[in-house]
């Protein structure tokens, strides 16, 4: 029997990470001071044991701190990446592939026709394109991409402000399981598609929780940084069957989201509703 594929948890913060820069407050006040309590920004690693190949969901500005937690797990070859968006926490860790660091090898970048277009067009990214550290691959909505005979992964279009690209969420299908990672949208009524009937068809969603309620962020206009509030999505979960609700993960979490704590109030509120949220480290077999 072959190894089973499965997917892991790289990171659950907002593109910023947490502690975020400049924080001094207390949701950021002890994790300057331990460790132990910091949180990488979202990403998430797709594992085939069998090929030893890895692929990355995001290329975070934590990129090699997520590499080394990635090879102590399954120390494969980075065989690929795929972007969500343009929005810092997501694409910026590609720096490190270029020649002032791992001097990567025609790396496959897989990605919307905007993102492309941003990446060859802005410096750094240009540059790591034209010295062969990435080769860009397309990427289009709703078209699936095989990475190779185990595990396919699907792009689904979804609103997110789209100042710079497009955004997408990510349908990841293996052999025997699929996954849902989404950790952007606006808002799920903004949505097209009924996120209820994409969480039905997965086994695991990983989904936007970067707030949890509004005036988390003092003096700013949250509908300026639009995102489903975790309270939000408790609500309009709750109808959902409690098979269905098990599978949602919140990920993306805001320095300023009491949820990253596991015995604060709000975690607790999102576990009596029948949800979770996302751990660094986490595996899911596909």
């Amino acid at each position: 029997m072959s190894a089973p594929l499965f997917a892991v948890v790289l990171g659950v913060a907002q593109d910023a990470g947490h502690p975020q820069a400049g924080c001094r407050k207390a949701c950021c006040r002890d994790a300057w001071n331990d460790p132990s309590l910091r949180h990488h920004a979202a990403c998430l690693a797709i594992v085939d044991p069998v090929s030893n190949q890895v692929w990355l969901l995001d290329a975070s500005p934590d990129l090699p701190q997520q590499l080394a937690m990635l090879s102590r797990i399954n120390p494969g070859s980075l065989s690929g990446v795929l972007l969500t968006h343009a929005h810092i926490g997501h694409y910026t860790g590609l720096m490190h592939l270029g020649r002032e660091a791992m001097d990567a090898k025609v790396i496959p970048v897989w990605a919307m026709p905007r993102m492309t277009q941003f990446l060859s067009e802005n410096e750094p990214w240009s540059s790591i394109i034209r010295q062969g550290h990435v080769q860009m691959r397309p990427l289009s909505a709703g078209e699936a991409v095989r990475l190779n005979e185990r595990v396919q992964i699907t792009p689904l279009l979804v609103p997110h402000r789209d100042e710079l690209s497009e955004t997408v969420g990510f349908l990841v299908e293996g052999p025997e399981r699929k996954l849902l990672f989404l950790p952007d949208i606006d808002k799920w009524e903004r949505w097209k598609t009924s996120v209820e009937s994409v969480i039905a068809r997965v086994d695991v969603a990983l989904v936007d929780g970067t707030f949890f309620a509004n005036g988390e962020i003092e003096g700013r206009d949250m509908s300026q940084i639009p995102h489903p509030f975790i309270e939000e999505s408790i609500a309009r979960f709750s109808s959902m069957p409690a098979a269905h609700r098990d599978r949602v993960r919140f990920i993306h979490l805001n320095h300023t989201n009491p949820a990253l704590f596991p015995d604060s109030e709000a975690a607790k509120v999102i576990r009596a509703a029948g949800l979770h949220v996302a751990q660094e480290g986490e595996q899911h077999p596909l």
